[in-house]
């Protein structure tokens, strides 16, 4: 079986929900709607990122198989840590940054973190598998909800703020990787229902409710982690892969990766913040997807770039 074009397609939407998020889209004109798709809708693409890695985690049966893997994915991490250094060198929690990731490239050492545990636990009955993702998803929960409602004083309050205490490799990573590793391993398959286009549509609305709710009824800061986001995420999956159309080429893919990795450093240059132009969000995309193919032809070049 090839590459399915479908979820190579939905990984470009996915980085571009993940580039919408960090602009804080429509946040100066509407920010009722800005706050539920940029910390409710946008959410989900991490996450449903995750579950795609679990799912093409299976054929990983062996140590040798597990360190190719690793190998790939921290090396990945470590060029793109080091492309970002003057971003991160000055911060006074280096240790920190290095070992949960700088900004967006938590993802990438979080998966690194989490293949090594799966890999481990693999061999666990569902139950557990299950048991524990959803332990550690809903902690990750709890911690992310306790410092948006600052009940705790100040220094345990800037402590549950921090991102990396739950936006990590094992309240989130591990959790996503092992459901998508489970619908492989149990080959669970919408397909077979009718109207199953309507799960991941419900599931979506529920994302979109629960981001209204926390608005105005829990708080208005920004929430990386919903509830609903573990039953969303693999929904949306399950969904696209059924809708199979097959390819051989990876550029997409590379694509959804170079976009993924690349937007924040044009985000943050200071050409990008000091612009006026009213078309400074198309000029920003007229240069981040050039740039981005230009990574997918480095890429092929040198390997190992995304």
């Amino acid at each position: 079986m090839g590459r399915n074009l479908t979820i190579d397609v939905l990984k470009i939407v996915l980085a571009f929900f993940v580039v919408f998020l960090h602009m804080n889209f429509l946040k100066e004109t509407f920010p009722v709607l800005s706050y539920v798709l940029v910390n409710g809708l946008f959410r989900i693409a991490v996450p449903v990122f995750l579950v795609i890695t679990g799912f093409y985690f299976c054929p990983i049966d062996n140590f040798k198989k597990l360190k190719k893997w690793l190998f790939r994915t921290f090396l990945l991490y470590a060029i793109w840590m080091l492309l970002y250094i003057s971003y991160w060198k000055d911060s006074d929690q280096i240790f920190l940054t290095v070992l949960f990731g700088y900004h967006h490239l938590w993802y990438l050492i979080g998966t690194f973190f989490s293949g090594i545990l799966l890999y481990f636990m693999k061999k666990k009955s569902s139950v557990i598998l299950i048991s524990a993702a959803l332990l550690l998803f809903v902690t990750g929960y709890c911690v992310q909800v306790s410092g948006n409602l600052h009940y705790f004083d100040k220094d345990q309050d800037s402590v549950l703020n921090m991102y990396m205490m739950y936006r990590n490799f094992l309240f989130v990573c591990f959790p996503f990787l092992t459901i998508g590793f489970l619908i492989n391993q149990y080959a669970i398959d919408l397909s077979k229902y009718n109207h199953s286009y309507l799960v991941p549509l419900i599931a979506i609305l529920a994302v979109l409710g629960e981001s209204f709710f926390n608005y105005y009824w829990v708080s208005a800061e920004n929430t990386d982690i919903l509830f609903s986001l573990l039953f969303a995420c693999p929904a949306v999956f399950l969904y696209f892969k059924n809708i199979y159309i097959k390819t051989n080429s990876k550029i997409l893919a590379h694509l959804s990766t170079a976009i993924y990795v690349v937007h924040p450093m044009l985000m943050k240059s200071s050409v990008y913040t000091e612009m006026q132009s009213p078309f400074k969000v198309l000029i920003f995309f007229a240069v981040l997807i050039p740039l981005s193919f230009v990574l997918v032809y480095l890429n092929n070049k040198l390997k190992y770039l995304l």
